[in-house]
Protein backbone atom coordinates (compact mmCIF):
# COMPACT_ATOMS: atom_id res chain seq x y z
CA UNK A 1 0.00 0.00 0.00
CA UNK A 2 1.48 3.47 -0.60
CA UNK A 3 2.10 5.81 1.66
CA UNK A 4 -1.43 8.12 0.15
CA UNK A 5 -3.63 5.73 0.43
CA UNK A 6 -1.98 4.38 3.48
CA UNK A 7 -4.85 6.17 6.91
CA UNK A 8 -2.20 5.39 8.97
CA UNK A 9 0.10 7.98 7.69
CA UNK A 10 -0.50 11.53 6.30
CA UNK A 11 -0.03 11.93 2.74
CA UNK A 12 3.78 12.83 2.48
CA UNK A 13 2.95 14.86 -0.81
CA UNK A 14 4.22 18.21 -0.11
CA UNK A 15 1.40 20.65 1.42
CA UNK A 16 -0.38 23.86 -0.55
CA UNK A 17 2.14 26.15 -0.30
CA UNK A 18 4.65 23.44 -2.01
CA UNK A 19 6.57 23.37 0.92
CA UNK A 20 7.96 20.05 2.86
CA UNK A 21 11.10 20.76 5.18
CA UNK A 22 12.90 17.40 5.49
CA UNK A 23 15.24 16.43 8.06
CA UNK A 24 12.57 14.46 10.29
CA UNK A 25 12.77 13.68 13.44
CA UNK A 26 14.16 17.21 14.92
CA UNK A 27 13.80 18.78 17.40
CA UNK A 28 10.39 18.85 19.19
CA UNK A 29 10.57 14.57 19.01
CA UNK A 30 13.63 14.91 21.41
CA UNK A 31 12.04 17.49 23.21
CA UNK A 32 9.04 15.22 23.58
CA UNK A 33 10.61 12.18 24.54
CA UNK A 34 12.75 14.27 27.11
CA UNK A 35 9.37 15.86 28.32
CA UNK A 36 7.63 12.54 28.89
CA UNK A 37 10.69 11.16 30.82
CA UNK A 38 10.34 14.20 32.88
CA UNK A 39 6.42 13.94 33.19
CA UNK A 40 6.75 9.97 34.73
CA UNK A 41 7.74 11.65 38.39
CA UNK A 42 4.98 10.32 40.48
CA UNK A 43 3.23 13.88 42.20
CA UNK A 44 1.96 17.41 40.52
CA UNK A 45 0.39 20.74 41.37
CA UNK A 46 -3.05 21.83 39.91
CA UNK A 47 -4.08 25.27 40.82
CA UNK A 48 -8.24 26.31 41.08
CA UNK A 49 -9.37 29.74 41.21
CA UNK A 50 -13.44 30.16 41.44
CA UNK A 51 -15.58 33.25 41.10
CA UNK A 52 -13.53 34.18 38.26
CA UNK A 53 -14.85 36.58 35.60
CA UNK A 54 -13.63 37.80 32.12
CA UNK A 55 -13.54 41.49 33.08
CA UNK A 56 -11.72 40.34 36.21
CA UNK A 57 -8.00 40.24 37.55
CA UNK A 58 -6.98 37.48 35.27
CA UNK A 59 -3.73 38.54 35.53
CA UNK A 60 -3.34 37.88 38.83
CA UNK A 61 -5.35 34.76 38.90
CA UNK A 62 -3.36 33.04 36.49
CA UNK A 63 0.32 34.69 37.87
CA UNK A 64 -0.26 33.64 41.41
CA UNK A 65 -1.53 30.08 39.80
CA UNK A 66 1.80 28.86 38.38
CA UNK A 67 3.64 30.27 40.89
CA UNK A 68 1.95 28.01 43.49
CA UNK A 69 2.30 25.40 40.98
CA UNK A 70 6.30 26.31 41.25
CA UNK A 71 6.51 27.18 37.57
CA UNK A 72 9.92 28.97 37.46
CA UNK A 73 9.32 32.44 35.42
CA UNK A 74 12.92 32.40 34.52
CA UNK A 75 12.57 29.72 32.42
CA UNK A 76 10.96 31.58 29.92
CA UNK A 77 12.64 34.81 29.96
CA UNK A 78 13.67 35.47 26.40
CA UNK A 79 12.31 32.55 25.31
CA UNK A 80 9.35 31.51 23.08
CA UNK A 81 5.87 31.09 24.74
CA UNK A 82 2.92 29.67 21.97
CA UNK A 83 -0.37 29.77 22.90
CA UNK A 84 -2.68 27.59 21.97
CA UNK A 85 -6.46 28.30 22.32
CA UNK A 86 -9.43 26.29 21.41
CA UNK A 87 -11.22 27.78 18.17
CA UNK A 88 -12.68 24.73 17.20
CA UNK A 89 -15.45 26.68 15.42
CA UNK A 90 -16.23 29.71 16.78
CA UNK A 91 -19.70 31.40 16.41
CA UNK A 92 -20.30 34.98 17.82
CA UNK A 93 -23.97 33.08 18.92
CA UNK A 94 -21.94 30.23 21.23
CA UNK A 95 -18.98 32.35 22.80
CA UNK A 96 -18.78 29.27 25.45
CA UNK A 97 -17.35 27.25 22.77
CA UNK A 98 -13.99 28.83 22.69
CA UNK A 99 -11.14 30.22 24.73
CA UNK A 100 -12.57 33.56 25.46
CA UNK A 101 -10.02 36.82 24.22
CA UNK A 102 -9.84 37.72 28.10
CA UNK A 103 -8.12 34.93 28.57
CA UNK A 104 -5.43 34.98 25.86
CA UNK A 105 -4.74 38.40 26.52
CA UNK A 106 -3.83 37.81 30.46
CA UNK A 107 -1.91 34.93 29.51
CA UNK A 108 -0.09 37.03 27.12
CA UNK A 109 0.43 39.86 29.84
CA UNK A 110 1.87 37.25 31.96
CA UNK A 111 4.55 35.78 30.04
CA UNK A 112 5.48 39.05 28.64
CA UNK A 113 6.04 40.20 31.79
CA UNK A 114 8.30 37.53 32.03
CA UNK A 115 10.20 38.49 29.40
CA UNK A 116 8.89 35.83 26.99
CA UNK A 117 8.36 36.15 23.44
CA UNK A 118 4.42 35.55 22.72
CA UNK A 119 2.90 34.36 19.89
CA UNK A 120 -0.90 32.95 19.81
CA UNK A 121 -1.26 29.47 17.61
CA UNK A 122 -4.32 27.78 16.46
CA UNK A 123 -5.26 25.52 13.46
CA UNK A 124 -8.86 25.35 13.90
CA UNK A 125 -10.22 21.49 13.44
CA UNK A 126 -13.56 22.34 11.85
CA UNK A 127 -13.31 25.53 9.52
CA UNK A 128 -10.56 26.16 6.78
CA UNK A 129 -10.72 29.73 6.66
CA UNK A 130 -8.63 30.52 10.07
CA UNK A 131 -9.08 34.37 9.27
CA UNK A 132 -12.89 33.69 10.03
CA UNK A 133 -12.94 31.92 12.94
CA UNK A 134 -10.19 35.01 14.37
CA UNK A 135 -12.91 37.13 13.72
CA UNK A 136 -16.25 35.15 14.74
CA UNK A 137 -13.91 34.38 18.06
CA UNK A 138 -13.19 37.61 18.91
CA UNK A 139 -9.56 36.51 18.85
CA UNK A 140 -8.37 38.76 16.02
CA UNK A 141 -9.83 42.67 18.08
CA UNK A 142 -7.71 40.77 20.95
CA UNK A 143 -4.50 40.16 18.75
CA UNK A 144 -4.84 43.64 17.80
CA UNK A 145 -5.36 45.52 21.05
CA UNK A 146 -2.66 43.72 22.54
CA UNK A 147 -0.14 43.57 19.62
CA UNK A 148 -0.07 40.26 19.38
CA UNK A 149 1.79 37.80 16.88
CA UNK A 150 -0.69 35.04 15.30
CA UNK A 151 0.54 31.37 13.66
CA UNK A 152 -1.97 29.76 11.11
CA UNK A 153 -1.29 26.21 12.38
CA UNK A 154 -2.95 24.99 9.71
CA UNK A 155 -0.58 26.69 7.09
CA UNK A 156 2.16 27.19 8.51
CA UNK A 157 5.23 25.51 7.32
CA UNK A 158 5.57 22.15 8.68
CA UNK A 159 8.20 19.59 9.76
CA UNK A 160 8.43 15.79 10.39
CA UNK A 161 9.31 14.83 13.77
CA UNK A 162 8.93 10.62 15.79
CA UNK A 163 5.86 9.89 17.37
CA UNK A 164 7.52 9.07 20.64
CA UNK A 165 4.33 7.74 22.16
CA UNK A 166 3.48 5.26 19.58
CA UNK A 167 0.32 4.24 20.80
CA UNK A 168 -1.21 4.54 17.71
CA UNK A 169 0.40 3.68 14.63
CA UNK A 170 1.54 6.68 13.27
CA UNK A 171 5.69 7.02 13.48
CA UNK A 172 5.51 10.96 13.19
CA UNK A 173 3.85 13.87 12.92
CA UNK A 174 4.02 16.92 10.96
CA UNK A 175 4.35 20.11 13.37
CA UNK A 176 3.95 23.38 12.05
CA UNK A 177 7.09 25.72 12.52
CA UNK A 178 5.45 27.34 15.78
CA UNK A 179 5.17 24.56 17.73
CA UNK A 180 8.56 23.07 16.49
CA UNK A 181 10.25 26.49 17.57
CA UNK A 182 8.45 27.25 20.97
CA UNK A 183 10.29 26.89 23.86
CA UNK A 184 6.66 26.34 25.72
CA UNK A 185 3.46 25.22 24.61
CA UNK A 186 0.39 26.90 26.80
CA UNK A 187 -2.76 24.67 26.09
CA UNK A 188 -5.70 27.01 26.50
CA UNK A 189 -8.82 24.79 26.59
CA UNK A 190 -11.90 25.66 27.59
CA UNK A 191 -13.94 23.45 29.65
CA UNK A 192 -16.43 21.04 28.11
CA UNK A 193 -18.44 18.10 27.01
CA UNK A 194 -17.01 16.18 24.13
CA UNK A 195 -19.70 13.60 22.29
CA UNK A 196 -16.86 10.85 21.99
CA UNK A 197 -14.50 10.88 24.65
CA UNK A 198 -16.56 12.74 27.54
CA UNK A 199 -14.91 15.44 28.26
CA UNK A 200 -12.01 17.88 26.01
CA UNK A 201 -9.32 19.55 27.83
CA UNK A 202 -5.80 20.52 27.93
CA UNK A 203 -4.36 17.16 26.25
CA UNK A 204 -7.51 17.12 23.82
CA UNK A 205 -6.98 20.55 22.68
CA UNK A 206 -3.55 20.11 21.43
CA UNK A 207 -5.21 18.35 18.20
CA UNK A 208 -5.41 22.15 17.19
CA UNK A 209 -1.27 22.13 16.95
CA UNK A 210 -1.85 19.43 13.95
CA UNK A 211 -2.00 21.15 10.56
CA UNK A 212 -5.66 20.75 8.86
CA UNK A 213 -3.46 20.85 5.36
CA UNK A 214 -1.59 17.91 6.19
CA UNK A 215 -4.23 16.00 7.81
CA UNK A 216 -7.83 17.47 6.76
CA UNK A 217 -10.50 18.55 8.57
CA UNK A 218 -11.26 17.92 11.37
CA UNK A 219 -7.94 16.07 11.34
CA UNK A 220 -9.17 13.25 9.75
CA UNK A 221 -6.19 10.45 9.92
CA UNK A 222 -6.26 11.53 13.54
CA UNK A 223 -9.97 10.53 13.91
CA UNK A 224 -8.54 7.20 11.74
CA UNK A 225 -5.72 6.05 14.06
CA UNK A 226 -7.94 6.54 17.29
CA UNK A 227 -8.48 9.75 19.21
CA UNK A 228 -7.65 8.37 22.54
CA UNK A 229 -3.84 7.08 20.76
CA UNK A 230 -3.00 10.18 18.79
CA UNK A 231 -3.95 12.43 21.88
CA UNK A 232 -1.79 10.32 23.82
CA UNK A 233 0.68 10.54 21.15
CA UNK A 234 0.47 14.46 20.22
CA UNK A 235 1.16 15.30 23.78
CA UNK A 236 4.14 12.92 24.21
CA UNK A 237 5.75 14.32 21.06
CA UNK A 238 5.20 17.82 21.85
CA UNK A 239 7.99 19.91 23.46
CA UNK A 240 7.39 21.06 26.67
CA UNK A 241 3.60 21.92 28.00
CA UNK A 242 1.70 23.43 29.93
CA UNK A 243 -2.09 24.61 30.43
CA UNK A 244 -4.66 27.43 31.67
CA UNK A 245 -7.98 25.93 31.14
CA UNK A 246 -10.65 28.63 30.81
CA UNK A 247 -13.50 27.30 32.71
CA UNK A 248 -15.29 30.50 33.45
CA UNK A 249 -18.29 29.88 30.77
CA UNK A 250 -18.29 26.05 29.89
CA UNK A 251 -20.25 24.13 27.57
CA UNK A 252 -22.25 20.96 28.77
CA UNK A 253 -24.30 18.47 26.59
CA UNK A 254 -23.17 17.85 22.96
CA UNK A 255 -19.98 19.39 23.36
CA UNK A 256 -17.87 20.52 21.92
CA UNK A 257 -19.49 22.39 19.42
CA UNK A 258 -23.39 22.27 20.11
CA UNK A 259 -23.74 21.63 23.97
CA UNK A 260 -25.50 24.78 26.28
CA UNK A 261 -23.58 27.19 28.23
CA UNK A 262 -22.94 26.09 32.00
CA UNK A 263 -21.03 29.74 34.49
CA UNK A 264 -18.48 27.86 36.12
CA UNK A 265 -16.30 30.94 37.09
CA UNK A 266 -12.86 28.27 37.20
CA UNK A 267 -10.10 28.92 36.31
CA UNK A 268 -7.23 25.90 36.57
CA UNK A 269 -3.82 25.90 35.70
CA UNK A 270 -0.88 23.31 35.82
CA UNK A 271 2.39 22.35 34.49
CA UNK A 272 1.04 18.60 33.98
CA UNK A 273 -1.89 18.70 31.62
CA UNK A 274 -3.09 15.12 33.01
CA UNK A 275 -3.27 15.95 36.06
CA UNK A 276 -5.41 19.20 35.45
CA UNK A 277 -7.52 17.41 33.32
CA UNK A 278 -8.08 14.40 35.70
CA UNK A 279 -8.84 17.49 38.04
CA UNK A 280 -11.12 18.83 35.43
CA UNK A 281 -13.17 15.65 34.90
CA UNK A 282 -13.84 15.17 38.62
CA UNK A 283 -15.35 18.78 39.18
CA UNK A 284 -17.31 17.66 35.91
CA UNK A 285 -18.14 14.57 38.00
CA UNK A 286 -16.56 12.08 35.07
CA UNK A 287 -14.19 9.20 36.53
CA UNK A 288 -10.86 10.42 34.98
CA UNK A 289 -9.79 6.91 34.87
CA UNK A 290 -12.53 6.19 32.54
CA UNK A 291 -11.56 8.84 29.93
CA UNK A 292 -9.62 6.33 27.22
CA UNK A 293 -7.36 9.56 26.36
CA UNK A 294 -5.89 9.55 30.46
CA UNK A 295 -6.13 6.53 31.42
CA UNK A 296 -3.19 6.03 28.45
CA UNK A 297 -1.74 8.79 30.19
CA UNK A 298 -2.05 7.92 33.72
CA UNK A 299 1.74 7.40 35.17
CA UNK A 300 3.14 7.74 31.88
CA UNK A 301 2.37 11.95 30.70
CA UNK A 302 1.66 12.45 34.49
CA UNK A 303 -0.65 11.90 37.08
CA UNK A 304 -4.27 11.12 37.07
CA UNK A 305 -5.24 9.79 40.49
CA UNK A 306 -6.48 12.06 43.25
CA UNK A 307 -3.68 11.44 46.41
CA UNK A 308 -0.95 11.76 43.31
CA UNK A 309 -2.15 15.77 42.65
CA UNK A 310 -1.70 18.47 45.22
CA UNK A 311 -4.35 20.66 44.96
CA UNK A 312 -3.18 24.70 45.13
CA UNK A 313 -5.98 27.25 45.79
CA UNK A 314 -9.31 26.00 46.03
CA UNK A 315 -10.17 22.67 46.80
CA UNK A 316 -12.46 20.89 43.76
CA UNK A 317 -14.78 18.64 45.90
CA UNK A 318 -16.39 21.64 47.08
CA UNK A 319 -16.74 22.54 43.17
CA UNK A 320 -18.53 19.39 42.06
CA UNK A 321 -21.35 20.47 39.71
CA UNK A 322 -21.87 17.19 37.30
CA UNK A 323 -21.54 18.28 33.19
CA UNK A 324 -25.20 17.47 31.33
CA UNK A 325 -23.44 14.36 29.15
CA UNK A 326 -24.84 12.95 25.88
CA UNK A 327 -27.10 9.82 27.06
CA UNK A 328 -24.84 7.21 24.75
CA UNK A 329 -23.41 3.69 25.53
CA UNK A 330 -19.93 4.59 25.89
CA UNK A 331 -20.30 7.14 27.80
CA UNK A 332 -22.38 6.27 30.19
CA UNK A 333 -19.93 4.11 32.22
CA UNK A 334 -17.52 7.84 32.74
CA UNK A 335 -19.97 8.51 36.19
CA UNK A 336 -20.48 6.19 38.80
CA UNK A 337 -23.92 7.75 38.97
CA UNK A 338 -26.82 7.40 36.28
CA UNK A 339 -27.76 11.08 36.05
CA UNK A 340 -27.01 13.75 34.06
CA UNK A 341 -27.60 12.62 31.27
CA UNK A 342 -29.40 13.82 28.00
CA UNK A 343 -30.88 12.72 24.84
Amino acid sequence: MSQANDPTEPSSKPDRRGFLVSGAVATAGVAGAAYWKRSSRLRDSVFIARNQKYDGELVRTIHDGLIACEFDPQSVAGKRVLLKPNLVEPSRLAPHMTTHPAMIQAAAEVFRRWNAEVTVGEGPGHVRDTEQALLDSGVMDALADAKLSFADLNYQEIRAVENTGRASKLKQFYFPRAVIEADLVVSMPKMKTHHWMGMTGAMKNLYGVIPGCKYGWPKNVLHFNGIPQTVFDINSSVGRTITIVDGIDCMEGDGPILGTRKPMGLILLGTNLAAVDATMARIMDILPERIPYLALAADKLGPIDEPQITQRGESWRPLVDPFLLLDRDHLRSLRAAKTHFVT
